[in-house]
């Protein structure tokens, strides 16, 4: 015998169960979790653990072969996610017969449940070690205005309709009910999700992903207590003890994780090794912590998510701690275990038993809600002198919704403040809105748009006497001394100074937000700045060794590889540079073999190559620039050859050349290749301007 805490709407249709019933227990046999196999005449269907792995694969792959199909649309993860759980759900694959039965039978519903409500735990602490708390103190009074009219408007004008809708429209009495928890819950905002949705969108490191993530942090703090206190009056409508005992738990949970908790994760990232992987001793503490607050909440009368939510907001994000958790847990718990949490809800969503006037009623109560949420975002943003493409984009991705926004439902339907046909309408909207606002708000910002510049940006168009601005992109600190070099070899003068834009370029692991920092030199480094600390000193001395000809700007950009180019364009645009350099994605090693091709860096450097409003130099470093000795120090000179075919980039690379062949330690030797030995006369104007060396 086991329990099942979900409701009984959520497994009538199997078998054609009656959904008044009071379903407490489900009986299963004992010795049935492990099958002999079919050559012994059982049926591996009707044990526990075979028929949990064929659930598992069956999940993950309908989502993965869902996704794959959606991917001409350009449809972000969230909407095959959801929409494979419906797929497995009565609505279409469990119309057929006996499906249900064979796969998702009644009795695999207590192992299923557990399973998913386990990853969406673990979900739920994924979130909080990438989300950064201390991002409201950085917030602007007007992009916190935007984001709490974001809401507020939605949530006035929807639960306005729907009250007017109870009276004058004849719907059931549970729908007529439901209506004003469809408007609250409908007009909320999670910033996770929207941070997801624009990183997705590969936007989320442009001024316009930026001001929707700054939003939408205030969004969801209103919106978080919007939820928390209808719920609980909800809940506990004439208990007023058990409401303030539920305030003050979730407030000691809170203080414990904080003043006991956190300090020991703080020990522990200073006593780990500077520069290697967390210790797997510390992993293993704080998975054992998500248990522990998760039993622990689940036995005070708390939602069992909320302790592993504020765990891993304890913790701080990014490296090291942050990003090693993100790294071992993420994979398995989006592919093992959330897949079963999509399927869990699926399996009650069946569209062909809602009825006709209670869809249009909760539809009509979800549009009003986009509206009001398109609105309350659109005109501040106009309001704020935001152009009107991008603040039509904003209105759209405030409508975006995802997984936790599905847990609300979830809870809310639980909590019996939802009736069972309007969360099969909420769910199958989700889908619909999110995926039709996505080509919309990819048509209407394109962050490459603004690096188009009217003025040629190049060594080639800047004068000789001139400050050559140079953004420098460092992966690793191997990069360093073959730059220095370089940009010695460029032979900076006071005549024609040179001001080198350095961007540390580090991949985002556990944070949602992405991070531009500067490096200012009475400043101390932060953090999330520490690995850049060994590059930014490097290129400190460098400038010092050069004084009053070379200046040095340091920045870190933590982000991903797909947005990583914003950073890189951004700077380039912002601070007027004729050049930005790349270190090549392969390493090179004296054994070929032994080379290693880095994908993430290669795709940044392909976007930048695409999309940069200046010249862009890739420097393949076979390691005889990599060296601590200066070019100004070395004994011998240092040969360049420029090979000249007369294109555009080879315009670039004379011009280059021109600034080096003033260097003493610098002999440049120039190869030009022609085609039957002509020379046009569009050469020989270029070359006078040109080749004045």
């Amino acid at each position: 015998m086991g329990s099942i805490a979900q409701e009984p709407q959520d497994f009538a249709y199997t078998g054609g169960s009656d959904a008044s019933k009071n379903f407490t227990t489900i009986c299963m046999g004992v010795g049935r979790i492990h099958s002999e196999g079919y050559f012994y005449g059982t049926n591996p269907l009707h044990y526990t653990l075979p028929l949990l792995l064929l659930q598992l694969s069956l999940a993950s792959t309908i989502i993965l072969l869902t996704g794959r199909l959606l991917r001409p649309l350009g449809q972000t993860s969230m909407v095959p996610q959801i929409l494979g759980g419906i797929i497995l759900g009565p609505t279409v694959l469990g119309r057929c017969p006996n499906f249900t039965d064979t796969f998702f039978p009644l009795r695999s519903f207590i192992v299923l449940d557990t399973l998913s409500s386990f990853g969406y735990m673990f979900y739920f602490f994924l979130i909080g070690v990438q989300t950064d708390p201390w991002l409201l103190k950085k917030m602007e009074k007007k992009t916190f205005a935007m984001g709490i009219s974001t809401v507020g408007l939605p949530l006035i004008i929807s639960t306005a309709c729907s009250l007017v809708m109870t009276r004058f429209i004849g719907v059931g009495p549970q729908i007529a009910s439901s209506l004003p928890v469809v408007a609250m819950s409908d007009s909320v905002i999670s910033f996770p999700i929207i941070t997801h949705f624009l990183a997705e969108l590969k936007i989320i490191n442009s001024d316009f992903g930026r001001v929707a993530m700054s939003s939408s942090i205030a969004s969801n703090l209103f919106s978080f207590c919007v939820v928390m206190v209808s719920v609980l009056l909800k809940e506990h409508s004439n208990e007023k003890f058990e409401v303030l005992t539920t305030f003050c738990t979730g407030i000691a949970v809170a203080l414990i994780i904080a003043f006991a908790v956190r300090p020991g994760i703080l020990w522990m990232i200073k006593h780990n090794p500077h520069g290697e992987e967390m210790k797997e001793e510390y992993i293993f503490a704080v998975l054992i912590g998500v248990l522990v607050s998760g039993f622990f909440c689940q036995a005070t009368g708390l939602n069992v998510y909320y302790g592993p939510l504020v765990l891993g907001m304890a913790i701080p994000a990014g490296p090291p701690f942050g990003s090693a958790l993100v790294e071992k847990l993420e994979l398995m718990n989006s592919w093992l275990f959330m897949p079963l949490y999509f399927v869990k809800n699926g399996l009650v969503i069946n569209v062909f038993g809602v009825k006709p006037i209670h869809y249009v009623a909760v539809q009509f109560i979800i549009f009003i809600s986009c509206i009001g949420k398109f609105i309350g975002s659109f005109l501040p943003a106009l309001l704020c002198k935001m152009p009107m493409n991008d603040a039509v984009a904003l209105g759209l991705v405030m409508n975006a919704q995802g997984i936790l926004e599905l847990g609300m439902f979830k809870m809310l339907k639980k909590a019996n403040a939802l009736d069972n046909e309007a969360f099969v309408v909420m769910c199958t909207s989700m889908v619909l809105v999110t995926g039709a606002i996505t080509p919309f708000v990819r048509h209407l910002y394109d962050p490459s748009r603004r690096y188009v510049v009217y003025k040629k940006r190049t060594v080639m168009h800047s004068r000789p006497d001139s400050e050559l601005r140079v953004v420098v992109c460092i992966n690793d600190k191997e990069n360093v001394p073959a730059i220095i070099n370089l940009l010695e070899a460029f032979n900076p003068t006071k005549r024609s100074p040179m001001e080198v834009f350095i961007l540390h370029l580090i991949e985002l692991v556990g944070h949602v937000k992405p991070l531009l920092i500067a490096h200012k030199p009475t400043k101390r480094p932060s953090s999330m700045a520490s690995p850049s600390e060994h590059v930014v000193n490097a290129f400190r001395q460098y400038e010092e060794n050069n004084h009053s000809v070379v200046s040095v700007q340091p920045f870190t950009a933590i982000s991903s590889y797909a947005t990583m180019h914003d950073n890189v364009c951004t700077i380039a645009l912002d601070k007027r540079t004729s050049l930005v350099i790349l270190p090549y994605h392969r390493r090179f090693a004296a054994n070929p073999a032994l080379g290693t091709s880095r994908r993430g860096i290669r795709i940044m450097n392909n976007n930048v190559l695409d999309k940069a409003p200046c010249s862009i130099a890739i420097l393949v470093d076979r390691g005889l620039l990599n060296t601590s000795r200066s070019i100004l120090e070395s004994w011998s000179p240092f040969r360049v050859a420029v090979l000249f075919l007369g294109g555009v980039d080879d315009w670039e690379a004379l011009a280059i050349g021109t600034r080096m062949v003033a260097h003493p330690n610098i002999n440049l030797t120039m190869v030009r290749l022609l085609e039957n030995g002509n020379v046009t006369s569009d050469d020989m104007r270029k070359g006078r301007l040109t080749m004045n060396w």
